[in-house]
């Protein structure tokens, strides 16, 4: 897996592209200005392993708090901005990190025009977001619908026109909610641009049909080598965004943060009910980051086995069962003591490390 080469840039102290590490984002769910929530889920967000996190810009109201959310805020902040370019503006004077725009819905040249001049002056990026519904209407009628190809033209006038004034400071995202059309975009886009890409199913869903479209359209684009940075859009708690984006990058291979825990789908052979105990120690290491493979197994045939291979596991059966570190047995448990067992060997393991 051999990861795209693309120009580098800084959100706040985040860098993105070239060799910087895949970052994790996120987005506040919450009105912005209700300037004490949305601090409060960016902390949520943060302690999650939020990188960077978007929020709404939605009247100049929201664009004063953005201010003092600015000040309280520890984290990289993106203004996220349609419609009314002076918002852009704005937010950058009361301190955003970024500016995320969409050629769609921004109002024409002169105002993106504006726009690119103050980030200039400032220092500041601009995310170029493509999202295929909210496309511009000429290209509508020119392609018949929200194409690949449709999504990457709309990118590349943006780009191009920022690059006429000496403008490189970009990011780029062609967001669209059907999987294949978003990797298709993402493909096409990487051929023309060595921009950093920000990857992202849009309105993919709730927490499973979500985290399924995401984990295949933003995984083979990782695997592909396309991408810099990751947000996975989800209908629900941002913080599930956060832990379900690691959660790719881990099953990559890409980034190691936090627990992987592996568990067997439970069969007419397990003698214990494995279904709860799995899902008590995934909640149990839920704020966990120290990462570190954990087995919950009930079955004789592969549990031991993959309870040996993990890093610390549990092996059950119908009178008991094996707790397992780094290969080898530690204890032989009880069914209502195999739980605590494992989770006591964890911390452990975590402070030895």
């Amino acid at each position: 897996m051999r990861r795209r080469k693309t120009r580098q840039i800084s959100v706040g102290g985040v860098k993105i592209g070239g060799d910087a590490p895949i970052s994790v984002q996120s987005m506040t769910k919450t009105d912005t200005r209700d300037v004490h929530k949305t601090v409060d889920q960016i902390q949520c967000l943060q302690e999650a392993g939020c990188e960077i996190v978007r929020v709404a810009i939605p009247d100049m109201l929201a664009c004063e708090r953005f201010g003092e959310i600015r000040e309280r805020a520890a984290l990289p902040l993106v203004a996220d901005v349609h419609f009314d370019h002076r918002l852009a503006i704005q937010a950058m004077k009361r301190g955003a990190d970024a500016i995320r725009i969409n050629p769609g819905t921004i109002g024409g040249r002169k105002r993106l025009g504006n726009i690119v001049l103050k980030a200039k002056e400032r220092g500041l990026p601009i995310r170029i977001g493509i999202n295929s519904g909210s496309l511009e209407r000429d290209l509508l009628r020119t392609y018949g619908r929200a194409t690949p190809e449709a999504m990457v033209e709309s990118a590349l006038r943006s780009i191009r026109f920022m690059e006429t004034l000496d403008f490189h400071e970009i990011k780029v995202s062609l967001k669209s909610s059907d999987v294949v059309t978003t990797i298709e975009a993402y493909r096409l886009i990487s051929r023309e641009v060595d921009y950093p890409l920000h990857l992202g199913v849009t309105e993919a869903g709730t927490l499973v049909s979500g985290t399924i479209k995401s984990s295949i359209g933003i995984g083979l684009l990782l695997y592909e080598g396309i991408g810099d940075t990751i947000r996975v859009s989800l209908t629900g708690d941002p913080v599930e965004e956060v832990r379900v984006g690691y959660g790719i990058l881990r099953a990559l291979g890409i980034r190691q943060r936090g627990p992987d825990v592996i568990s067997c789908p439970t069969c007419g052979r397990c003698e214990i009910d494995l279904i709860p105990m799995a899902n008590e120690v995934e909640r149990r290491l839920r704020n966990l980051t120290h990462p570190i493979r954990v087995a919950v197994m009930g079955c004789v045939v592969n549990g031991p086995g993959e309870a040996r291979e993990a890093d610390v596991g549990i092996a059950g059966g119908r009178d008991g069962g094996l707790l397992f570190r780094e290969g080898k047995v530690r204890k032989r448990c009880s069914q209502g003591e195999l739980i605590q067992a494992l989770i006591e060997e964890i911390e452990k393991m975590v402070k030895k490390r």
